[in-house]
């Protein structure tokens, strides 16, 4: 059998960690902006609603 000595993941060619930090970055902005609005939205509803 061969020896698995190294991990695979990071000596793997093309991986592109400009482009993860970039999607890792959008992400977090869209999670921001989603609590965001779901926060907005529940006010909303509690002061019309009531």
């Amino acid at each position: 059998m061969s020896s698995h000595n190294e991990i695979a993941y990071s000596t793997a060619d093309g991986n592109d960690y400009a482009e993860h930090e970039s999607t890792y970055v959008f992400f977090t902005k869209l999670v921001k902006f989603g609590t965001t609005a779901v926060i907005i939205v529940l006010i909303l509803m509690a002061f019309f609603l009531v």
